[in-house]
């Protein structure tokens, strides 16, 4: 599985805006379920959040939902900070992420 994590600070008009975009597209997951992506947002209290995205061949899971569409539409005018994109390597997981080798829930 390949992960990557994307951080970005949001406007403060933009943070209600932003977290409710990002809860459609966990709307839509919750939906679709698809098997081959994992995904996690945190909010940090500094108006900044931080996306952990995991994908078996690619994130068109993920990134093809309407949900997520609408999440990226008008991303940059909500962004505060430039977005920063890095891979990302899981060194240690106790109970946070499903195991590779676990289900995950439906």
């Amino acid at each position: 599985m390949t992960y990557n994590l994307i951080r970005y600070g949001v406007k403060d008009a933009s943070i209600a805006e932003n977290r409710a975009l990002v809860a459609k597209v966990f709307e839509a997951l919750d939906e679709t379920k698809p098997q081959s992506v994992r995904y996690l947002v945190l909010e940090l209290e500094n108006g900044e959040f931080v996306h952990l995205v995991g994908y078996d061949k690619d994130s068109s899971e993920l990134t093809g939902l309407d949900a997520f569409k609408a999440f990226g539409a008008d991303h940059a005018e909500r962004r505060s900070t430039p977005l920063a994109r890095s891979s990302a390597k899981i060194v240690g997981n106790y109970r946070m992420l499903a195991k590779t080798d676990e289900a995950v829930p439906a």
